[in-house]
């Protein structure tokens, strides 16, 4: 059962959030909050599985809020965002606080379930629109003068893990890398989490991010 927060100042929202999660077995709502503050309290107590986070909202936004709970290693909580705006300074904000997952609210409604089960499970989610500008971005980047000292941290990994992190880049679940590398999914789990320390990734996003930086996957 993967229990989930939801955190929107729309009650309307939340409604049907929950009736929609009601509905499906493996989900679970245990609390709603109304805006960042609430939901940090509110995360901190109910130690939930994923907080499904708005990002407008009075006082504190979702991207502090956001920022708040991932700071805390002692939470288990993943973040999907779930916004009517996929402006980009929100998408950036989102991802540098923490955030595992950008997802806009007038997708499918099984699709956003689905979102919520792949952060769930330590994997990252952005919407494909999204995901097309994130690439298009690095695509137009120069390539920074910073990039140095990042190809000497990449330079410190395994061939085999520098095979996982560039199909990290590239999208695919560890079931995926699994397959393609030949190995158990247990194998590819481990060469994940050693990435997350040698590159000090905080999640799965920021791997991504990192395999374009170091051109290990390039932009189509």
């Amino acid at each position: 059962m993967i229990r989930v927060v939801l955190v929107d100042d729309q009650p309307l929202i939340r409604t049907g959030l929950r009736v929609l999660i009601a509905d499906t077995p493996d989900l679970e709502v245990v609390g709603e909050a109304g805006n960042g503050a609430e939901a940090v309290d509110l995360v901190g107590r109910l130690r939930p599985d994923v907080a499904v986070m708005d990002i407008r909202m009075p006082g504190m936004d979702g991207i502090e809020a956001t920022r708040r709970i991932t700071a805390d290693p002692d939470l288990p909580t993943h973040v999907l965002v779930l916004t009517t705006f996929d402006d980009d300074d929100y998408v950036y904000g989102a991802l540098r606080a923490g955030a595992s997952g950008f997802l806009v609210k007038d997708l499918a409604l099984e699709t956003i379930l689905d979102g919520v089960r792949v952060v769930a499970a330590g994997d990252a989610l952005i919407a494909p629109s999204i995901t097309r500008r994130l690439i298009g971005e690095f695509a137009a980047r120069p390539q920074p003068a910073a990039a140095q000292s990042g190809r000497a941290r990449v330079d410190g990994i395994t061939e085999r893990e520098r095979e996982v992190l560039t199909l990290v880049g590239r999208g695919l679940s560890n079931g995926e890398i699994a397959e393609e590398l030949t190995i158990s999914v247990a194998t590819a789990k481990a060469h994940v989490a050693r990435l997350f320390t040698k590159l000090d990734a905080r999640d799965r996003v920021h791997l991504v991010i990192q395999a374009y930086e170091f051109g290990l996957v390039a932009p189509s």
